[in-house]
């Protein structure tokens, strides 16, 4: 596939990206304007459940976008060792965490600017988080994040 043979309604990513996609990585589609569309802003795909190896790189690529991290949200059940805050860039992000199970990370931005992120599962295949990945950044999705993790089948993890 090109990247000219991808439609803007295609559930698919341009080649480039998706051979790029890889435990550790996030995609993003940041819109900072009141009125983006969609249900979520990105989707990252990390390599573990270990919130101190892996929250750091996403925050501060995060931070390259968007600017200074205030808050992060996540699902407490979800992640092993979760800190009530973390330095990133030599500031201060504080961790609020819930028991929602609801396959989200959510970034905040200042006091009320808002970004939410699929979290792929760690053991996902990697064609079906490409495939959940795909369809989470793409500006029409209405689906929430549990229902790509199951349309995908991202939540099962590779036969072997």
């Amino acid at each position: 596939m090109t990247d000219s043979d991808t439609s803007p309604g295609s559930r698919h990513l341009p080649s480039g990206i998706h051979q790029a996609v890889r435990p550790g990585c996030a995609l993003l589609r940041l819109e900072t304007r009141a009125s983006r569309e969609g249900v979520l802003d990105g989707a990252w795909w990390p390599r573990s459940r270990d919130i101190g190896a892996e929250l750091p790189a996403l925050l501060s690529a995060l931070t390259g976008h968007l600017g200074p991290l205030t808050r992060v949200g996540l699902d407490a059940e979800a992640w092993e060792g979760l800190p009530t805050r973390i330095v990133v860039d030599d500031r201060v992000v504080h961790i609020d965490s819930f028991p929602v199970g609801d396959d989200t990370v959510l970034i905040t931005r200042g006091e009320k600017d808002l970004f939410s992120l699929l979290v792929v599962p760690p053991d996902a295949a990697p064609e079906a988080a490409h495939a959940a990945m795909a369809q989470a950044v793409r500006a029409d999705n209405l689906s929430p994040a549990e229902q790509i993790i199951v349309d995908t089948g991202s939540g099962q993890r590779p036969q072997h």
